[in-house]
């Protein structure tokens, strides 16, 4: 009732007669960074445990799945409908020990069906379907665990905390030219070591910019903070770290 309500609003939005001037001219492309917005809003209200942020945060994603399902419809793609069906279907396939005839299941059967659909695709590749619109951080992530089911890995730990240091060094041999090159490849370095930590490198970012913010925030509020010297913030920066509160 709730999504038939919603995709009948959508519908009305896009009528290119009696419509809103705004949702009616929009493309999958103009839609697409409003998309990724809106699933941060989710987490970030998730992170801050406001279940009533979260309440409309998930509003406002649903809405982002129903307007591409409208335009699709509108070209003749797919439906709303349609979109329902295959998540429905991927999930029942994804879990046969629930909904099949299987005796056991888990993540690791999840990873072998994804696998064996994977296979089915026209691009072959182990790295085929990573999405490109995937945050940096993230994206480097899943292309090196895909990497590394064919067995193109470490050995152990030492050999990413080693790159991490030839990666450093060829940065300070880099020409201009080169640097941001060089600091790419070292942030790649950086993501593996986190992946053999078992850190997720996005949210250990995340974690680290909130950090930041936090303690930043605070010790501008100092007097007189803009005209301070390097070394008198740098005393406040110490203090921040110290405090209880950001324990």
């Amino acid at each position: 009732m709730g999504l038939d309500r919603l995709d009948n609003i959508m519908k009305r939005l896009r009528d290119r007669e009696t419509g809103c001037e705004w949702d009616s001219v929009q493309t999958f492309e103009t839609i697409a960074p409003y998309t990724i917005e809106e699933a941060y809003e989710v987490a970030d209200a998730i992170h801050r445990g406001d279940m009533d942020a979260l309440v409309d945060e998930l509003g406002d994603l649903q809405l982002q799945v129903v307007f591409h399902a409208r335009m699709a419809e509108e070209e003749g793609h797919f439906t709303l409908a349609d979109v329902l069906q295959r998540i429905s279907d991927k999930l029942e396939r994804r879990h046969p020990h629930i909904f099949g005839d299987a005796e056991q299941g888990g993540h690791h059967l999840w990873e072998v069906i994804k696998a064996e659909e994977r296979a089915k695709l026209d691009d072959k590749s182990a790295l085929a379907g990573v999405a490109l619109a995937l945050p940096a951080l993230e994206r480097a992530a899943k292309l090196q665990k895909r990497a590394a089911r064919t067995g193109f890995d470490w050995p152990d730990i030492e050999g990413p905390k080693a790159k991490i240091r030839e990666e450093m060094d060829e940065i300070a041999a880099a020409s201009p030219e080169e640097l941001e090159e060089e600091v790419g490849d070292l942030l790649f370095a950086v993501v593996n070591f986190a992946r053999f930590l078992k850190i997720e490198p996005e949210e250990a970012l995340r974690k680290a910019n909130r950090k930041f913010e936090k303690r930043f925030r605070q010790i501008e509020q100092a007097p007189g903070f803009r005209d301070m010297s390097l070394d008198e913030m740098e005393e406040l920066w110490v203090a921040a770290k110290k405090a209880p509160a950001d324990a």
